[in-house]
């Protein structure tokens, strides 16, 4: 019995050591984006637990989590879709399904995944399980002017995925509620180049950030017949035109407390919108233009980083002062910020100093810096909890 005991032991160990006993609840992972892999993480103790190769070109990838947060599936911008077990530290499938897509989403019950392409533009719906293609949605401008690319790929309540055409100014409505024999709906004259989107935490409204003019798209998919509506019109009007070095990233916007934060596109602002009424009540002097602002899961604080040249730089808002409490520069191309579950640590991506740094919130001590191949996206397995990440 103890020979028996000692050998199981020592399976047990050896398993472990390749992480399949392992629980997901603490995994994430890091883009490596000039070498087609990422790095497997673990937040509670800090550590690297692995590498996967050969996922393609990763220089504008990102990420979602099967809901029991054991596989990933990334999305590249060669039009590669790949599954990654977490657990067993290797990928179980990739399929190159358009020749330059920019984003994906998974499906409310975790069946679906969604892939928002450039070219040819649309979206393409693959099994989670198989990456077996279930559905082709062709982005067909409603005046017949021709494909558009698709940005702003969210899910929603109900098994439905939303979306922006940027060249056509459409949001559509991807439902799959009665299985793959899906229905669109389409919203036409949203405004001019919708070059990114976001859902709100509780999957009622899809705004889409307009690029050719200030302003942004609503839509409220509780009522939906209602058409879109135009918010924060104007917000820039009357001042001086910035060059736009990077669009921002609306999928980084951040609720803290009654207020949404929003980066403001071509200017040195977050934008402070009310809830509801989606009226402005407030602008935050930043110090560059802004790519990410996200509030820590707790809604106190909100960290902003930027685009480049100013992109060394991260600043600390504390919501209830609305004021900036702490600057810090890691270093050249902060590109991509992420949260613990509970807000004690934040994960930061230094690309040109091929490291990842990860602080204190409170204390802003810096607690570990982990190496890295050119690092931009960090993407924690919580995100498989959560509508539109």
């Amino acid at each position: 019995m103890r020979f028996l005991a000692f050998v199981l032991m020592l399976f047990s160990s050896a398993a472990g050591a390749q992480g399949v006993t392992r629980g997901t609840g603490d995994l994430g992972l890091i883009i490596e984006r000039a070498q087609g892999s990422i790095q497997i993480i673990e937040t509670t103790n800090r550590t690297v637990l692995g590498r996967v190769d050969g996922l393609g070109d990763l220089s504008h990838a990102s990420a979602v989590y099967a809901r029991d947060g054991r596989y990933a599936f990334i999305f590249g911008r060669d039009g590669g879709l790949s599954k990654i077990d977490l657990l067993e530290q290797r990928m179980v499938n990739r399929v190159v399904q358009s020749g330059n897509s920019i984003g994906g989403a998974i499906s409310q019950d975790g069946s679906l995944v969604a892939v928002s392409n450039y070219k040819p533009g649309g979206v393409k719906v693959f099994s989670a399980a198989s990456l077996e293609l279930i559905a082709n949605i062709p982005a067909q401008a409603s005046d017949g002017s021709g494909l558009s690319k698709v940005v702003g790929l969210v899910d929603a309540p109900g098994q439905r995925f939303i979306f922006s055409l940027y060249d056509a100014g459409e949001i559509w409505i991807a439902d799959f509620s009665k299985g793959p024999k899906f229905t669109l709906t389409k919203h036409s004259s949203i405004g001019e180049l919708p070059y990114d989107g976001l859902i709100t935490d509780d999957g009622r409204y899809y705004i889409a950030g307009l690029f050719g003019e200030d302003g942004m798209a609503m839509l409220d998919l509780w009522q939906p017949e209602k058409g879109v509506r135009r918010i924060l019109d104007n917000y820039g009007r009357g001042e001086e035109k910035l060059p736009v070095y990077k669009m921002p990233h609306l999928e980084g916007w951040a609720r803290a407390g009654d207020v949404i934060f929003l980066p403001a596109v071509g200017r040195h602002e977050v934008l402070m919108v009310e809830p509801g009424s989606w009226r402005e009540v407030g602008r935050i002097a930043v110090h560059g233009q802004p790519i990410f602002a996200v509030a820590r899961p707790d809604g106190r604080q909100v960290w902003v980083n930027f685009a480049h040249p100013r992109n060394d730089t991260v600043q600390v808002v504390d919501v209830p002062s609305r004021k900036i409490i702490h600057e810090f520069k890691p270093g050249k191309a902060v590109l991509h910020l992420e949260f613990t579950p509970r807000g004690e640590q934040v994960w930061i991506s230094v690309r040109d100093a091929d490291r990842v740094d990860v602080y204190d919130t409170e204390t802003f001590a810096l607690l570990k810096s982990l190496p890295a191949q050119k690092p931009s996206g960090i993407f924690l397995t919580a995100r498989a909890n959560r509508i539109g990440l």
